[in-house]
This record gives C-alpha cells, structure tokens and sequence, in this order.
C-alpha cells in the first residue's frame, strides 16, 4: 500500500507526459499547457486527452511494457489522439466513452505490434496505432446503429474536383500557421493554438518555431495550388507539416541547416499527400488525421539512410526520447 501514492504519481507523470508527446515533447509542463489549450475550447477535450493518455500508460503498465518508455509517455500519445479523434466525430454518449476506454487501452497494443513490425527498417510508428484504430471505430460505426456520428464526420462520396475559393491574405496565412498547431489536437482556436506553441516554447525553442515554419509551409503550398481559403485558414494543410518538420528537423535528426532544409522539403511535399489522402478517404467517409505525417515521415526516413550526410547524425536527445 505504500508504494500505492507513488506509482499514481508515476501514473500521472506518464499521462502527462503522453499528452506532450503528441508534439514529441516530453514533458508534463508541456503536457499541462496542451491540456490547457484544449480545455479553452471545450474541457470536455482536456479530460478525453487525459483519460486516453492516462489508460495508454496504465494498460501498458499492466502488460509488462518497458518502464522506460512508460516513464517517457510513450504509450499515451496514441491513447491521447484516439480519445480527442472519438470525442471529435463522435457524440459524446455513454458507449463512445466505453470506446475511448477500449480504444485507447487497444492504442498500447497496436503500438507493441507496429514497434516489432517496423524494427527490422527501424522506423517509429509514431501516430500509425492512433489512426489504424481510429479508422475501425469509425467504420465500425456504419455496422454499430449506437454509435451516433456528429456533422464534422466526412459523407462518404467520390471525389470531387476542388475550385479556387476565396482570396488568401496575410490574415489568411497568419491563421492558418497558429492554427496549424491547433489542428494536431482537432481545435481551430488563435487563444488554443498560442498555448499550444507555449507548451513547444518552454520544452524546445527550436521545436515551437519549426513546427511554426512547417505549418506555414503547408499553407503556403496549398495556397500555390489553389487550396480553399477556408481549409488554409482552418490550418488544414499545416498540421501534418509541422509534425513532419519536427519529426525530421528536431527528433530524429539532430537541428542543423541541412536538416532543416530537408525536414521542409517533407513539410512542401505534405499537403499533396494530404489532398490525395482526403480525397481517397473519402470514398469511404474517412478523414485522412494524421496518416500524411505518418507517410511522409516514413519515407524521408528510409530515404535519408541513403543519404551519408544525414544517415550519420545521431537523434538530438536533448529533444526526448525518439518515438518508438
């Protein structure tokens, strides 16, 4: 019973920590600031983020999962996501809420098997658990008649061929960048996204202002080709670029021009794997979350062990722990 105290404080370290992890930060200051960006917009949020990461952490714990990974969040981060995913394009019932639970133990699972899958390339499965069991709730979910979608879930429909609408401004691209961190968490909010680039800022300064740079990356990118002023605005087209740029920039390559220059070459090439993702997804009424950064990161990974000047570099630690 004495150690009871102790391993609840571990516990809730670790589900910060998973929570700050979504943005590779491992940290649960950065944890709180993200929980608190969420809570701004709806604390309902906040405690999904929470209890995801939270159960993550705890079922990992309970299967025997390495304690050091534990102890760094990573087995909340999926946990995390999968909550706020349900919580977004689902309504918040009784039986979505046992989803989050199932999901989010389910998300520790998925991510032991995708570690011992992707270990022979060694590549980080990064937030792959987080969309594979997104995905099967939500397909699940034209099976399950209790599982009450909200509007924000796409309509399955063919692809349709996309007009140039409206005019992009400086405003245009200003909100798109801050709400490009934003939408890492499925929030659109200017107060949400400041809290968020806060929780970058205290852990890396580095991190905050990459992710900054690839989340304008990707706005400008799909505002050279013709993207809707209302999607870039919404920071549609940034939140998969900054992910990649920090991924790539910051975690698994150490921060220097070179890379910087690479990680925003990923960051350009993103939007394009997110508009044919959408569109593909959306046959089956999917929306495509965050398998673009996924995707893109993958292969500028394997393409950089070909590469001598950046197949030498070791991860910058000083970033955390790389994601497994």
């Amino acid at each position: 019973m004495r150690n009871a105290p102790r391993s609840l404080r571990a516990l809730a370290d670790a589900g910060l920590r998973g929570v700050g992890q979504v943005l590779f930060q491992d940290s649960p200051v950065s944890g709180l600031l993200f929980l608190a960006g969420l809570a701004v917009v709806s604390p309902l949020y906040a405690l999904a983020a929470l209890l995801g990461s939270l159960i993550g952490s705890a079922f990992a714990g309970l299967l025997g999962a390495d304690r050091s990974l534990l102890q760094t969040g990573m087995f909340g981060f999926n946990g995390a996501l999968t909550a706020l995913a349900l919580l977004f394009f689902l309504k918040p019932t009784v039986l979505t809420w046992l989803c989050v639970v199932l999901a989010a133990a389910c998300s520790s699972i998925l991510l032991l098997g995708c570690m011992t899958l992707l270990e022979r390339w060694k590549l980080p499965a990064l937030t792959a658990p987080f969309v594979l069991i997104t995905f099967c709730v939500f397909l699940a979910s034209a099976g399950f008649g209790r599982l009450e979608t909200t509007s924000l879930m796409p309509t399955a429909s063919l692809p349709k061929a996309a007009t140039v609408e409206g005019i992009v401004t400086v405003d245009s691209l200003l909100h798109g960048t801050l709400n490009g961190l934003a939408q890492i968490f499925f929030q659109s909010h200017w107060l949400s996204a400041l809290l968020f680039a806060a929780a970058l800022l205290v852990r890396s300064p580095a991190a905050c202002l990459i992710a900054l740079a690839g989340s304008l990356t990707g706005a400008l990118v799909a505002w050279g080709m013709g993207a809707a002023e209302p999607s870039i605005r919404a920071g549609l087209f940034g939140f998969n670029s900054a992910l990649v740029a920090v991924a790539l920039a910051c975690v698994f390559h150490p921060c220097n021009r070179r890379t910087l220059a690479w990680a925003l070459l990923a960051a350009a090439i993103t939007p394009f794997v997110h508009a044919a993702l959408s569109a593909t997804l959306a046959l089956l009424g999917l929306p495509a979350l965050t398998l673009p950064f996924v995707l893109v990161t993958w292969v500028f990974l394997l393409a950089g062990t070909r590469l001598p000047a950046l197949s030498d570099m070791k991860p910058n630690q000083q970033q955390g722990m790389p994601h497994p």
